[in-house]
């Protein structure tokens, strides 16, 4: 097998020597294509799925043309979710190290715009944000784009499917036109050409492999009748006992259905879509995250921007529409050379979705007999953690030292009895094995942390 070491490339010593600080030695096939192109200056569409390294492609294009002592916006990433900004930020901030003093800012809703307007007056290199934040700073002349040379717009078919294109286009618009823009999305609709014609300067389009290796991700279909198929998606559940799952629905009704028959079922389920609040959403995905939650029900919109590293299996409850939504939402499972189940359940009226999916990957179906699927007997596989949820976070000064010796110490709990914290302006959410946490939580409800009371309740019951 050919590799494509990043040395290849005129990067800096110190950048290379962060790379391979970071494990990046050679470049994915994403970064291959696109990143001579980039660093030249050039305008580039690229069509690659999650998980394919493209955040690196534009963040060391960005970090190529950066000037540190020019304390301007000079790069402006715009991503569809806060929870894909944050991710984006931090990977930049990683990359960024071989760079020197950089300051990275995240612009999103469901965050106060207080301290954002703050930081944005004491100076900021590269700002990653979501459409609705980004045009409200801009209009408060909070946010001053006039030095952008890099503009990236982040999983753009996710924007246009979410209503935010047209904003999108408003942001680009303030940018200079004498700049760089990189789009970069996992499927190439239509709707997107129309816009990119006008965003983007003879741009290189740069395409990689979307199709999923079945030696990587073993995919099966099941025929189904209409009115069983919540029953179907749980027997499913209940034979294969995968560690975590995430289980797509076509609509936010059906999600929140799907999530409550599970959990009456005794399963740990939570479903994310349009209707739920950004805290609720947060405290969704944070014990999705920490295994207090291993079964997780979404829209296709709601999932989007979801960086889960290591997910067992996909469940398809309801077939998607385009086959390329398909290859993507399967992408999610067998990342990271790990290996991955996706399996789909068709009614007869998605017989036709199922043959253009067919036709897209270019090889038969994998059918199968649901009835020849045993669930197992006894209860459920339920996640391993619960979380407390504190009412107090990094603007109340705590810290995970200070959550870790309160819950050890007061709390009589050890140290293997705890999982993931994970802090917030607002809450912190720390995970604690589920055997031990309900019969402890009346206890440490009244442990002292930092010498005060915190209000807490415990979640993922």
């Amino acid at each position: 097998m050919t590799t494509h070491p990043f040395s290849a490339l005129p990067l800096s010593q110190a950048q290379l020597q962060n790379l391979e600080q970071m494990g990046y030695l050679d470049m994915t096939p994403i970064q291959e294509k696109s990143l001579p192109a980039i660093l030249e200056g050039r305008d580039v569409i690229a069509q690659a799925k999650t998980g394919s390294g493209k955040t690196a492609a534009f963040g060391l294009g960005i970090l190529h043309r950066l000037n540190p002592s020019r304390w301007v916006v000079q790069a402006l990433v715009i991503c569809p979710t806060r929870e894909l900004s944050e991710q984006v930020a931090a990977e930049l901030r990683r990359l960024a190290r071989a760079e020197g003093n950089i300051k990275v800012l995240t612009l999103t809703g469901g965050a106060s715009a207080r301290p954002q307007i703050e930081s944005l007056a004491h100076g900021a290199h590269i700002v990653v944000g979501t459409p609705g934040r980004l045009l409200d700073h801009l209009d408060r002349q909070t946010l001053d784009l006039s030095a952008v040379h890099t503009l990236v717009l982040d999983e753009a078919d996710r924007m246009v499917d979410m209503g935010f294109f047209p904003d999108v286009v408003d942001i680009a618009n303030v940018c200079p036109v004498q700049r760089q823009t990189l789009l970069f999305s996992a499927t190439y609709p239509d709707t997107i050409r129309e816009d990119a014609d006008r965003l983007l300067n003879h741009p290189l389009m740069v395409q990689v492999e979307a199709l999923h290796s079945d030696s990587q991700i073993q995919q099966h279909f099941y025929e189904v009748d209409e009115d069983r198929r919540f029953e179907a998606a749980a027997r499913l559940l209940s034979h294969f006992k995968p560690e975590s799952a995430l289980a797509f629905c076509n609509t936010k009704a059906a999600c929140a259905e799907l999530a409550n028959y599970l959990q009456g079922k005794g399963y740990s389920a939570l479903a994310l879509h349009g209707d739920i609040d950004q805290r609720d959403r947060d405290d969704v995905l944070t014990q999705f995250s920490n295994q207090s939650c291993n079964i997780l029900v979404a829209t296709d919109v709601a999932a989007r921007g979801l960086d889960i590293p290591a997910l067992s299996m996909v469940i398809n409850v309801e077939l998607p529409r385009d086959p390329q939504v398909y290859v993507h939402r399967i992408g999610r499972t067998g990342r990271m050379q790990e290996k991955g189940q996706a399996l789909s359940l068709c009614g007869a009226q998605e017989k036709h979705v199922a043959s253009q999916v067919e036709k897209y990957l270019a090889r038969p179906l994998s059918w199968n007999n649901l009835q020849r699927i045993k669930p197992a007997s006894g209860r459920p596989m339920r996640a391993p953690m619960m979380t407390l949820l504190v009412l107090g976070g990094k603007k109340a000064k705590l810290r995970a030292g200070d959550l870790l010796g309160a819950l050890t110490g007061d709390g009589g709990l050890s140290k293997e009895q705890i999982g993931k914290i994970t802090i917030t302006d607002q809450v912190s959410y720390i995970a604690i094995e589920r055997e031990t946490a309900k019969a402890a939580f009346p206890r440490l409800r009244n442990i002292p942390i930092k010498g005060a009371r915190q209000r807490m309740k415990l979640l993922g019951g």
